[in-house]
């Protein structure tokens, strides 16, 4: 579906928009992601399965036992819940699939990528009233609950095992290569955690030529977000001439090289000289 059909314009209006709402809401932003996987059913009041995903995750909450409770708590619950009673999550053969990136689709499969699971798990926690919050370590992606000094996290991708702070520090450097003391593990808001679902998706199309379509859309749609690497801009242009709009493509490598120019003019001439060459593929 192109970006300039009616129903795809008004989708990503909504994502914008959402993106920069004072409190975005992450289950509906990743929603609006998942809603780019596949074409509407014709007639359908709820085409996307947006309004049904967020019906189960309301379900969800409501399964969980009322009353306060701590941290460590909160974890306990969620894992006997989430991980137990309902399946939730995720095994090396989930990664090489695109649903396992698709919200909708990891609620009614219950498999998935580790970012997605816990997203999963913070948003039915946040409907029941948890301190809970996503952990962005490199490579994996958890979830803790209270204060983040208190260091209660959570791995939904294994089910909800506990893992103390020294585990994710450990997680954290086995990716990095850094000292484990130098990873501290930190809350991710809504928006750095799906512009790393889109850099996920990015990466799954990047691996299959042939789905420059979602390669596309997924960068689209990080573009949309109100802070992302500007060097997007350049990639979606390199995109549009792999897929044969060499002008457009053109244009667009022009646009960026007047950005980078007042900072690194060699390169901004390269990308000029790449703009040149897409329009000679007319030729």
């Amino acid at each position: 579906m192109s970006a300039e059909d009616p129903a795809t314009a008004a989708r990503r209006r909504r994502f914008a928009e959402e993106a920069r709402a004072e409190r975005p809401d992450l289950a509906l932003l990743c929603l609006l992601v998942g809603a780019e996987t596949s074409p509407p059913a014709p007639g359908d009041t709820d085409p996307y399965g947006v309004d049904a995903a967020q019906i189960e995750l309301d379900r969800l909450a409501g399964l969980l036992p009322y009353g306060a409770r701590g941290a460590r708590g909160w974890a306990s619950a969620l894992a006997e819940l989430l991980g137990e009673r309902c399946g939730f999550a995720g095994s090396s053969a989930d990664y090489p699939r695109l649903e396992s990136s698709v919200l909708q689709q990891v609620l009614r499969r219950r498999r998935g990528l580790p970012i997605l699971l816990s997203v999963v798990w913070i948003e039915v926690a946040r409907r029941a009233g948890a301190p809970v919050y996503g952990v962005a370590l490199p490579g994996h992606y958890v979830v803790g609950f209270g204060d983040p000094a208190e260091r209660v996290l959570a791995d939904p991708f294994a089910g909800g095992a506990p893992l103390s702070g020294r585990d994710a520090q450990l997680m954290a450097a086995g990716a990095t290569g850094a000292p484990p003391e130098a990873m501290l593990p930190v809350p991710a808001g809504p928006l750095e955690t799906v512009l790393r679902i889109l850099n996920n998706v990015r990466a799954w199309a990047a691996a299959r030529p042939e789905r420059t379509d979602v390669a596309l859309w997924a960068l689209e749609l990080s573009l949309l977000l109100p802070s992302h690497p500007a060097r997007l801009r350049f990639e979606r242009a390199q995109l549009l001439v792999q897929r044969g709009e060499f002008l457009r493509g053109a244009a667009e490598m022009d646009e960026y090289a007047g950005i980078v120019e007042g900072v690194e003019p060699t390169a901004a001439e390269a990308i000029r000289h790449r703009a040149r060459a897409a329009r000679a593929l007319l030729n």
